[in-house]
């Protein structure tokens, strides 16, 4: 598919103009030419350099990536509709039929901008780390910078990656059981899925355990109903944790908690005082 410049280019700064500051979790920052946000607000959400994206929207960059259009749709916050549309214009074919949805839309991202007084995560269906709110970037450690793979949570329990989340021998075991059945579940569902094929494969490579419980075929079982994840300056903490399916998709909601008045609680409070600030 050949790239439309000028739609590309047009539709940006449309879409870039439509989102106001506070509907991005962003400071008004003083008077503004435009209602929206200004281009390097969008930059900065979508991980890409100022300059990159004043040449797509003036028309003048060449075949963005679909790794470039994916967080681009989700700082515009587009609709599924609209997303379509901008892979289009960009050359590329949408989302293909068996493929996984990992678009963030415009409500999940309004849950996530008005939790902020508790760690909030979402996870596709092969347990890839699509977003979290900073409370839980805080909280696991922000891996927003990190590349795709190590924020998949089935490559990094499988590779004994870093991790704060902690873990007893008998939860480690169930969740490894829960990670294969899953995995497994969506790779039927899912067959034209690239990124999950090439996890499957990879983590068959690298791991003899997970090559070992896929051969199984065993069925997930309960876990515990919290998480407990070692915090470098204020040590373990401890939080129920719940996990939402959002509608038309497979992205997960987990939503951690902690009850009123507990210790917990309190460590949240200092949590969000301290935010991704280290002191050691």
């Amino acid at each position: 598919m050949a790239i439309d410049h000028d739609e590309l280019a047009g539709s940006l700064r449309t879409w870039r103009d439509r989102v106001t500051p506070a509907e991005a979790g962003l400071p008004d920052g003083g008077r503004r030419r435009a209602p929206g946000l200004r281009r390097q607000e969008v930059a900065q959400l979508a991980g890409l350099s100022v300059d990159y994206l004043a040449r797509l929207e003036q028309g003048r960059a060449t075949n963005p990536s679909p790794s470039v259009l994916a967080p681009l749709a989700r700082a515009l916050r587009l609709s599924d509709d609209e997303r379509a549309h901008l892979f289009r214009v960009a050359g590329h074919a949408e989302p293909a039929q068996g493929s996984i949805k990992r678009h963030i839309t415009p409500s999940v991202q309004r849950v996530l901008d008005r939790l902020t007084d508790t760690p909030v995560m979402v996870i596709d269906a092969s347990w890839q780390c699509t977003t979290s709110n900073p409370l839980a970037y805080a909280l696991a450690g922000d891996t927003s910078a990190l590349p795709l793979r190590e924020r998949n949570v089935a490559w990094t329990v499988f590779t004994q990656g870093p991790t704060r989340w902690l873990r007893t021998e008998a939860e480690e075991r169930l969740l490894r059981l829960e990670l294969v059945a899953d995995l497994r579940e969506a790779r039927s569902r899912y067959p034209n899925d690239g990124l999950l094929a090439e996890l499957v494969d990879d983590l068959l490579t690298v791991s003899a355990e997970f090559a070992d419980l896929w051969e199984q075929r065993q069925d997930r079982q309960p876990n515990s109903g919290s998480m407990t994840f070692v915090h470098p300056e204020i040590g373990p903490i401890t939080l129920d944790c719940d996990f939402f399916t959002v509608r038309d998709s497979d992205l997960r909601v987990i939503v951690l908690t902690a009850a009123p008045g507990s210790d917990a609680a309190s460590q949240l409070d200092l949590l969000a005082a301290i935010g991704l600030q280290q002191f050691s």
